[in-house]
């Protein structure tokens, strides 16, 4: 557990592996397991909805064709997203992002909101998200970290509602990660499991930024991450790494 009022373990796109990813239901999982925070990725629909999905089409979590960006909210939020993943979650759809956070608010769920802008419309993405939560009292939305692999998306979105903490999301280490997160003013430097060393984590920490690391499973590597100095993990299986969590809520 950090000492910068975050978890240390978060539920990855809301859930986990334990739900459809990106819906309601995972968040109603997740709270039930006993976690305290959640992730899941925002994007746009082709009206400018921010909805909770983070492939560009449909494929994978609906099973039909379909681009996010093209189609209008209306026909995203009657989408079914839970009969793929398991027929006792037929009749699960695509959320908008306002009702995930209102729900977040009212399970007590700490919210990583990472901006999953299609591509071409990164700044776009941003404003939305960042005018969303702007337009929301604080004592109407969970706690919140807003994190983007795209710094555009992130800056945009940071401009709106500068209280909010921050991360910038990477694929793989190296020193710009480091350099563009502080550019940002972001808290964390939120970093794949795949290819990271001690010391990558040292560094980061030296910088003066905090580290999460996704997405992992097993308690060993979240028990090895930790004694690096990780601040946190996002997990597809948060049943499994809760024992060996130190999670409270956030401050």
């Amino acid at each position: 557990m950090s000492d910068w009022g975050w978890p240390g373990l978060i539920a990855h796109r809301c859930g986990g592996a334990l739900a459809p990813e990106n819906t309601l239901a995972g968040l109603g999982i997740a709270a039930r397991l006993g976690c305290v925070a959640v992730e899941f990725d925002a994007m746009l629909s082709a009206d400018g909805v921010p909805l909770l999905i983070h492939d560009e089409t449909l494929d994978r979590t609906a099973g039909v064709p379909g681009c996010v960006a093209a189609m209008p909210a209306a026909a995203l939020l009657a989408t079914d997203v839970g009969g793929v993943f398991h027929p006792a979650f037929r009749g699960e759809t695509i959320p908008r992002l306002i009702d995930a956070l209102a729900r977040c608010r009212a399970l007590g769920l700490a919210a990583n909101l990472e901006i999953k802008p299609a591509t071409g419309v990164e700044i776009e993405t941003g404003r939305v998200v960042g005018e969303l939560l702007a337009s929301m009292a604080p004592t109407q939305r969970p706690v919140v970290l807003l994190s983007s692999f795209s710094a555009d998306a992130l800056r945009i979105a940071a401009g709106c509602v500068p209280d909010i903490s921050r991360a910038f999301l990477v694929e793989a280490f190296d020193d710009t990660a480091i350099d563009t997160a502080l550019a940002l003013g972001c808290q964390s430097l939120n970093l794949s499991r795949q290819g990271l060393s001690a010391a990558h984590v040292a560094a980061v920490k030296k910088a003066g930024l905090r580290c999460l690391v996704y997405t992992v499973n097993q308690p060993d590597e979240a028990r090895r991450l930790a004694a690096w100095g990780v601040d946190g993990v996002f997990s597809d299986r948060p049943d499994l790494l809760l024992p060996v969590s130190a999670c409270q809520n956030p401050a």
